[in-house]
């Protein structure tokens, strides 16, 4: 599949709408997320050798807002356990269309199902790896130590949460920094200023970052022996939470 450019806001915009997962973003989606999330490749490729240490036979992964599915595919090249499945879901109809016009059925590998449903709602089993990349952020705060509750209880034991999100930083000038380094990566990938101003725009409210020290903090309430920071690029961070 061939990347359409993203120029969704090249051209000033009168009124800018709140950000959502619809077929204008699903169409450019591919190289929106690669100039937008540093790092987001190599982020991608790690879930993939994670998925090959902690998935167990007969066990289930999942890809919780899996959009076009990089994080499942990742998995399924590198997962060597047998009988094992990854479910793959997300709330967008687009992202779940295009998902499955583009899956490539492989007998040799993990076996991916691709369920469309709010993330919240599904049951959590048998489960030996689960990965949220960049997707809690956009669930309401208030949801998200029982959602975290939810995945922590359907992981076996040893089992382990990828979760990557944008942070936030409590002191002013780290924050300052660290945004502006954000959109010196995102200059740096073509975008222009008009395009990452109406961007930050619509996503305002829809996108709520934490502080790692949040993240850490529900993710121990939720049941987690530990969680640390693997890796990070600026604002955008990859943690692993341990069963």
């Amino acid at each position: 599949m061939t990347a359409k450019k993203d120029s969704l806001y090249a051209s000033p915009v009168e009124q800018i709408s709140a950000f959502k997962f619809d077929e204008a973003v699903v169409n450019v989606f591919p190289d929106m997320i690669q100039r937008s999330v540093p790092g987001y490749q190599l982020i991608i490729s790690a879930i993939g050798l994670l998925a090959s240490r902690y998935t167990h036979a007969g066990s289930v992964c999942y890809d919780l807002g899996c959009s076009l599915g990089a994080a499942s595919l990742s998995m399924r090249e590198q997962i060597t356990a047998p009988n094992c499945k990854i479910i793959a879901v997300d709330n967008s109809q687009a992202m779940i269309e295009q998902f499955k016009q583009h899956l490539t059925a492989d007998s040799e590998k993990a076996e991916i199902e691709i369920v469309q449903a709010d993330i919240r709602d599904i049951d959590i089993k048998n489960a030996s790896v689960v990965v949220l990349n960049f997707t809690l952020q956009f669930i309401p705060v208030a949801d998200r130590l029982e959602f975290l509750t939810k995945i922590y209880q359907g992981l076996q034991p040893g089992g382990i949460l990828i979760l990557s999100e944008k942070l936030k930083f409590t002191d002013e000038k780290q924050q300052q920094l660290q945004t502006d380094m954000h959109h010196i990566f995102k200059q740096a990938q073509g975008y222009s200023a008009l395009e990452i101003s109406q961007k930050r725009s619509a996503l305002e409210n829809v996108l709520i970052p934490e502080t790692f020290a949040q993240h850490q903090q529900r993710l121990q309430q939720a049941g987690f022996s530990s969680a640390e920071v693997w890796f990070q690029y600026f604002n955008f961070a990859s943690m692993i939470a341990l069963k």
